[in-house]
């Protein structure tokens, strides 16, 4: 009787939670339901979303709609549409585009001119929902006469001062063939610069156009000669067979200095400051040396010492440097003193230095008067050693296939700062003393032989003119090693083969490689200067 009893119980008992076994899937069934969730798993998607209708249809003719959607084989959204959105020829009112779902809706705000072929590119703007794969540089076109124009214009564009691309900047087509109207009309067409400098205008109309490249965000009008600019030098009529442009972007003028507020020192006047501020004012007023050029206490061979000091100078005494040796004895032949710059806070000195010297730069207290009449507090003297001949190594560079009427100056950068240039009128150069380091290798063509590199004109003036080109060496990077004979053929590069899809450079744009099949070859024997 227990045990039938027991058995009724469990059974009792056991009924509830039976139940809500059956209940948990389905609700988990119902809550998922609600909840679009992406599955999990499986390989990950990588390919873009794929057009499968538009209404209107793709290229269609005597088009007449303001509404134009576009499904896609997946969910989508929208990135940055305004942005990315290319409409040709050039709307007054930009189209709204909203997303939803599998859908790209565009309505038109403008009215359509009659007998024009239009573009619409999203560029960058739609992508899948899940993992963000971007349908690039899909493109509607719709004519609103009785055929699609097939006319097009293509061509390149780097900057011409340093060879480099830059995606900011865009091209742009005038029907207003005046020269006033890149600054005065809206362009009728405009494209997009991708990372290897390419830029291409499709389903042009056969006419005639002018051509700039400007700012991305003067793409309604340009007005500013300070931000990079290039133009064609004739105007262009396009065809089917429309030649290739390269062109050459160049900043006409530089910004101008900005302005920095400055403050005079009210000195020691105020009798309600406590002494020991005084005192803290009174230290800071006095003139003091911030610093040198010197690293760990050496000079380089091949460049100057450079003093800074905390507040700006209004004169120097050359006279009060003095360079003497260890036992403090004035060498026969002192150092040239000069302003490093407009700051007036560093001065630079200049001299043949000699290999692993050890010196010694008295700075005497009345060296240096600032706009105070402040001195130093004291004289000071700052020991040194110039550096040896084995921190450095020798270069050697064979030029090959350089045209010498376009007047070549090799530049030799790093970090974008000109280290050196070389006047190319031989098929060698040698330089005994380099300091080791990467280097980028440039060729300016130096059309007005004025020794600096010279921008385009354009602007204010009747003559126009293309800015002076530097393009990449090849090799269009070196890397020289301390205390190595380093040796190269050097020839002037493509500009634009040194550069990726990306903007980036080439793997086969990098480092040069010495003769030899290394960097370089030999050690100096100790060779002096």
């Amino acid at each position: 009787m227990f045990a039938n009893y027991m058995r009724l119980r469990m059974k009792q008992s056991f009924l509830p939670a039976f139940v809500l076994l059956l209940l948990l899937p389905a609700t988990q069934l119902l809550h998922s339901c609600a909840n679009i969730i992406p599955p999990s798993g499986g390989p990950k998607d990588s390919l873009p979303p794929v057009l499968v209708s538009a209404v209107p249809r793709d290229s269609a003719l005597h088009f007449n709609s303001d509404k134009i959607v576009i499904t896609f084989d997946e969910y989508v959204t929208l990135d940055n549409a305004q942005q990315n959105l290319i409409v040709s020829p050039v709307p007054k009112n930009a189209p709204q585009v909203s997303g939803k779902l599998r859908t790209i809706t565009v309505k038109l705000r403008d009215s359509l001119e009659a007998n024009t072929t239009y573009s619409i590119n999203f560029g960058h703007a739609i992508k899948d929902v899940n993992e963000g794969n971007v349908a690039k540089q899909l493109t509607y076109v719709f004519s609103t006469g009785s055929y699609i124009d097939s006319n097009y214009l293509e061509g390149r564009v780097l900057v011409a001062q340093t060879g480099k691309v830059d995606t900011t900047l865009i091209a742009v087509l005038h029907q207003n063939l005046n020269d006033t109207a890149i600054y005065k009309n809206t362009p009728r067409y405009y494209a997009r610069i991708d990372g290897s400098g390419n830029f291409r205008f499709a389903h042009l109309p056969a006419e005639t156009f002018s051509l700039f490249i400007i700012p991305d965000d003067y793409s309604k009008k340009y007005d500013d000669s300070t931000k990079l600019f290039a133009f064609a030098d004739s105007n262009i009529t396009v065809s089917t067979h429309t030649p290739s442009v390269t062109m050459y972007a160049y900043q006409e003028y530089k910004e101008g200095p900005k302005t920095k507020s400055t403050t005079t020192n009210s000195g020691n006047n105020n009798p309600n400051k406590k002494k020991d501020k005084d005192k803290e004012k009174e230290e800071d007023k006095r003139l003091k040396i911030t610093g040198t050029s010197l690293a760990g206490g050496e000079q380089d061979l091949l460049g100057n010492l450079q003093i800074s000091f905390n507040r700006p100078l209004r004169n120097f005494d050359s006279t009060a440097f003095v360079l003497t040796d260890t036992g403090y004895k004035p060498l026969a032949k002192q150092p040239s003193v000069s302003w490093s710059d407009t700051t007036a806070t560093k001065l630079t000195l200049r001299y043949s230095w000699q290999v692993g010297t050890q010196l010694k730069l008295i700075i005497k207290d009345k060296a240096v008067t600032d706009s105070a009449d402040m001195n130093l507090y004291r004289t000071d003297t700052l020991p040194f050693v110039t550096k040896k001949e084995a921190a450095y190594g020798s270069i050697k560079l064979h030029f090959e296939k350089i045209d010498y009427a376009k007047n070549p100056v090799l530049l030799i950068t790093q970090n974008d700062k000109t280290v050196d240039s070389v006047f190319i009128k031989q098929k060698e150069w040698f330089r005994r003393l380099f300091n080791p380091g990467d280097y980028e290798l440039k060729i300016l063509y130096d059309t007005n032989a004025d020794s600096v590199w010279t921008p385009g004109q354009y602007w204010l003036s009747t003559t126009r003119r293309q800015p002076e080109l530097i393009v990449p060496a090849t090799p269009a990077k070196i890397s020289v090693r301390a205390n190595w004979d380093n040796e190269w053929d050097v020839s002037p590069g493509d500009p634009f083969e040194a550069h990726g899809p990306d903007g980036k450079r080439k793997a086969g744009a990098g480092m040069g490689a010495g003769k030899g099949g290394g960097i370089g070859s030999g050690k100096l024997p100790g060779k002096s200067l």
